[in-house]
C-alpha cells in the first residue's frame, strides 16, 4: 500500500453543514493520483515528459465519515489493474485514529496532451506500473472495488 499524500484540512474546505465538503475528498484522492503518476514517472518532471500524461476515466467515491477543519487526513494508494495503456488506482481517505473517512476508486488511461488521444505509457511509465503491481500483488483486493452504484444489491 502506497502513502503518497496527506494534510490539513483546511477551512475552505467546509461547507455550510460544518464538515469538509463532498467535493474535497476527490481533491484529497486525486492529489494521491498525481502523486502516484509522478512516482511512476520518476525522475521526469511535467515540464520533461512532453505531454505524455494521463486522464480519468471514471471514479467512483463512498462517503464513509466526516472531516473536519484542521482534521488530518491521509490517503493510501492501491494499484488494483494496470494494461498497457491504463491503471485502475484504489484511494482510502484515514483519519489521524485510523478511521476510514472515503474510498475512491478511479480507471484512468494514458493521455497524449499534444494530440489529445489516448496512447500507451512510456516504456519507463509501463515498467514503474508493474513493478508497483508486483509489490502489491499480495494485499487483499478491497471488497467495495469494481462496484457500482444501487439501491440494492441482487445476490
Amino acid at each position: 500500500m502506497l502513502e503518497l499524500y496527506e494534510t490539513h484540512v483546511p477551512a475552505e474546505w467546509i461547507d455550510e453543514f460544518g464538515h469538509m465538503n463532498l467535493a474535497h475528498y476527490v481533491t484529497l484522492c486525486d492529489q494521491a493520483t498525481y502523486a502516484f503518476w509522478n512516482r511512476v514517472n520518476a525522475p521526469k518532471v511535467l515540464e520533461e515528459r512532453e505531454g505524455h500524461e494521463y486522464a480519468v476515466l471514471e471514479s467512483h467515491i463512498c462517503y464513509l465519515d466526516e472531516l473536519a477543519e484542521g482534521e488530518f487526513a491521509r490517503v493510501t494508494t492501491q494499484l488494483l489493474e494496470a494494461d498497457a495503456k491504463r491503471f485502475i488506482l484504489f484511494h482510502r481517505v484515514l483519519k489521524a485514529d485510523g478511521t476510514l473517512a472515503a474510498t475512491n476508486e478511479i480507471k484512468t488511461l494514458g493521455f497524449n496532451l499534444e494530440t489529445r488521444r489516448a496512447e500507451s505509457f512510456l516504456p519507463h511509465v509501463a515498467k514503474a506500473i508493474e513493478a508497483d503491481l508486483a509489490a502489491q500483488a499480495s494485499l487483499p483486493r478491497p471488497d467495495s472495488a469494481g462496484q457500482g452504484i444501487a439501491l440494492s444489491r441482487k445476490r
